[in-house]
C-alpha cells in the first residue's frame, strides 16, 4: 500500500516537473556551502541555486515532494515539544529534527523559485504518500499524551523518514543537481540513522 501511494504521489510531481522545468536553461553550475541534515542538531545554510544551474525534472520532483514532506515533519516536533511529560530524549530528537529540516525548507523553497516551479500544491499537505500523515494521523498525535504520544510520535516519524528516504535515493539516482544531490545523499544518510535510533527506542517503551 505505501508503495502504491509512494508511486501515484511521484508521478503527479512529475508531470508538474516536466511541464514546468522544459524550457528551463542548464548552462551554469551552482554551489551550496554547509549544507548539512541530520539529527545531531546541525543547520543547513539556505542557499537557493542560482536559475541557470543544471537541473531537471527529477530535482523539481524531489524539491516539490520535500518541501511539505519537512513542514510536515516539522508540525509533527512541535507537537511533540508542546507537550508535557514527554521524555527529554524524546524531546531532543524533536529538537533535533526541527533544527535540520527548519533551514532546508528555506533552501527548497529558494530553489522553486529559482526553478519558476510552485512551491505549494492543493491536496499535498496530508496522507499524500511518500510518508505522509493523513490529518486523521496528525489529530491523533494532537490528542495523544505521555508514553501514548511518544509512542506514536516515534511511529509516525518512522513512517515520514522511510519515505524521506526514498524520495531523496530518487533524486540520488535520477537528479542532475549537484546541491540537490548533496542533500538528497545527506537526508539517506541521516535519516536511516534516526529511523535506527527510533525503532530501538519504540521497542524499550
Amino acid at each position: 500500500m505505501f508503495k502504491t501511494r509512494f508511486t501515484l504521489a511521484t508521478t503527479a510531481f512529475v508531470a508538474v516537473a516536466v511541464a514546468l522545468t522544459g524550457c528551463s536553461t542548464n548552462d551554469n553550475s551552482g554551489t551550496m556551502s554547509g549544507m548539512e541534515h541530520g539529527g545531531s542538531g546541525s543547520t543547513a545554510t539556505a542557499a537557493p541555486t542560482a536559475q541557470g544551474s543544471p537541473h531537471n525534472d527529477a530535482d523539481v520532483t524531489f524539491a516539490m515532494g520535500m518541501l511539505p514532506h519537512h513542514k510536515q515533519a516539522v508540525e509533527m516536533a512541535d507537537m511533540i515539544l508542546a507537550k508535557d511529560g514527554i521524555d527529554s530524549e524524546i524531546r531532543s530528537l524533536a529538537q533535533d529534527i526541527k533544527a535540520a529540516q527548519t533551514p532546508e525548507i528555506e533552501t527548497l523553497n529558494g530553489w522553486l523559485t529559482a526553478w519558476g516551479a510552485p512551491t505549494a500544491m492543493a491536496g499535498m499537505d496530508h496522507g499524500t504518500g511518500d510518508g505522509m500523515m493523513s490529518e486523521g494521523d496528525m489529530a491523533a498525535l494532537e490528542a495523544a499524551d505521555g508514553v501514548d504520544a511518544t509512542r506514536l510520535f516515534l511511529e509516525q516519524m518512522i513512517q515520514h523518514h522511510q519515505g524521506a528516504v526514498e524520495m531523496a535515493e530518487t533524486e540520488v539516482a535520477n537528479g542532475e543537481n549537484p546541491d540537490a544531490i548533496t542533500l538528497a545523499k545527506n537526508i539517506v544518510k541521516d535519516q536511516k540513522a534516526e529511523i535506527a535510533d527510533m525503532s530501538a527506542r519504540l521497542k524499550n517503551l
